[in-house]
């Protein structure tokens, strides 16, 4: 069994001699950190507990290569990820493998943050001197004098000094073991997969954070040969990150968490939560017994100036006043080019365990994107209801929800306020839910809205 695929499908559909074939250009480092990593992994036998964070960068693709668990993070958020990995399944063997841009500029906040903390992650830091993937710009490890797309003329002092990342997370109280390797000869490279080994080896046995930064070739922005390339790294980049243990401390294994529960009886016995009491309910009586237990999610969706954000505050406020607990999660898409903005609603009896609505109760569209995207993740018995006015021939709904095609722009076209569509859905929502009471609602609209009231028309 190998921590690789047998195929390679980045290239070629893995058919042919490309089957076997990275995306990296040739000489680069990635494609050796890569087997390291991979026969680290093999030795250890943890193909199938690992899990490999590829962050934006030119290790993106990893996912293609690592027959592993594999989790696509935002450019710098690789740390972060890797940490929600770790606490959610103590288990699982967890690595970030990320480039100098990524984990040294982008994410340096969560970088530092997450060292600190301690906790057995295992991160693997590739430092080229440059930003590849997106087209050889300075980074925060570029060599002084060194010429770059946006530094043609030399990385000089105003630039700052380039960062050395080993030493920094050295300094940290929460690592236990970092080291800089090289790739740029045999000897070398074979230290390269023993440091790799080790810093897998201490998250095994739960004794702690390690961090292995690699020097690595880059001919492509060097505009280098592959051989010239390993001697640029040798004689100018050594000198200015030296190799080797930057600290290493024997500490007993100590992380010895328990797989957490997900089961929201569980977790709101943890918390201490207690069934909200009639002293600090105020308007809503009990949960309503015809919808699901506990919390339902809402999602509202539209371009931008559809209200979809206002809206969603405004039920949120209105759960809240109404004495149940509520989250609005807003999430803002291409919607000047006709996409979709929208908000995740919660409303909890208790209290909300997770904001986010990935598969909403009630789905609200007021656009055509919008509906188009997110019906499908509707689950059988929800609730659809879009604005019939401006989606008019709704293609592909899925069966066994509760459609409900609503005039909103007409609605609100004929109150001589347009702008309100967003209310008339709330209207449409509550009538389709029986969720809060109508004078709750009433009460929030009125409190936030205040000052906005449309001017008496002229006798």
């Amino acid at each position: 069994m190998s921590a690789f695929y047998d195929h390679f499908t980045r290239h070629s559909h893995g058919e042919g001699l490309k089957a076997r074939s990275t995306h990296y250009c040739p000489g680069c480092g990635h494609g050796v950190a890569h087997r390291d990593l991979a026969a680290a992994i093999d030795e250890l036998g943890i193909q199938d507990k690992t899990v490999l964070i590829s962050p934006v960068g030119c290790s993106v693709f990893a996912y293609y290569y690592f027959d592993v668990g594999n989790s696509q993070a935002a450019h710098g958020r690789a740390p972060a990820v890797a940490l929600g990995h770790k606490l959610a399944h103590p288990e699982a063997v967890v690595i970030s493998y990320q480039g100098d841009g990524d984990l040294a500029s982008i994410g340096l906040a969560e970088t530092i943050s997450i060292a600190q903390m301690g906790l057995p992650i295992t991160v693997i830091f590739i430092n080229n001197a440059i930003y590849g993937m997106t087209g050889g710009q300075l980074a925060p490890t570029s060599l002084m004098g060194q010429k770059t797309s946006t530094s043609p003329d030399g990385r000089i002092a105003a630039m700052g000094q380039p960062l050395k990342m080993a030493e920094l997370i050295a300094s940290l109280d929460g690592p236990v073991y970092v080291e800089r390797v090289a790739l740029f000869s045999s000897r070398e490279r074979v230290k390269a997969r023993k440091a790799i080994k080790k810093a897998i080896t201490n998250q095994i046995e739960g004794r702690g954070y390690s961090f292995i930064e690699i020097i690595s070739e880059c001919p492509t922005h060097l505009k280098m040969t592959p051989q010239e390339a390993e001697e640029w790294v040798k004689t100018k980049m050594q000198p200015v990150f030296p190799l080797g243990v930057k600290k290493d401390l024997t500490v007993e294994p100590w992380f010895k968490r328990g797989i957490p529960s997900f089961e929201p009886e569980a977790v709101l016995g943890l918390s201490g939560a207690e069934p909200l009491d009639e002293t600090t309910r105020r308007t809503a009586a009990v949960w309503p017994g015809h919808l699901p237990a506990r919390d339902i999610a809402i999602k509202l969706a539209g371009s931008g100036g559809d209200g979809a954000q206002t809206a969603a505050m405004l039920l949120t406020r209105a759960a809240i006043a109404a004495g149940f607990d509520a989250t609005a999660i807003p999430s803002y898409g291409p919607e000047s080019r006709g996409g979709t903005s929208y908000a995740d609603v919660h409303i909890a009896e208790q209290e909300v365990l997770n904001p986010a609505a990935s598969e909403p109760h009630a789905l609200v569209a007021f656009n055509a994107p919008s509906l188009a995207k997110f019906a499908p993740t509707v689950p059988e018995g929800g609730i659809i209801l879009y604005d019939c006015t401006v989606v008019t021939d709704p293609a592909g709904l899925p069966a066994n929800r509760r459609i409900l095609p609503i005039p909103l722009t007409r609605i609100a076209a004929d109150l001589g306020r347009p702008m309100v569509k967003n209310v008339v859905a709330l209207g449409a929502l509550h009538a389709a839910l029986g969720l809060l009471p109508e004078s709750g609602i009433v009460d929030t609209l009125r409190h936030v809205l205040r000052g906005q009231a449309r001017p008496a028309a002229p006798e």
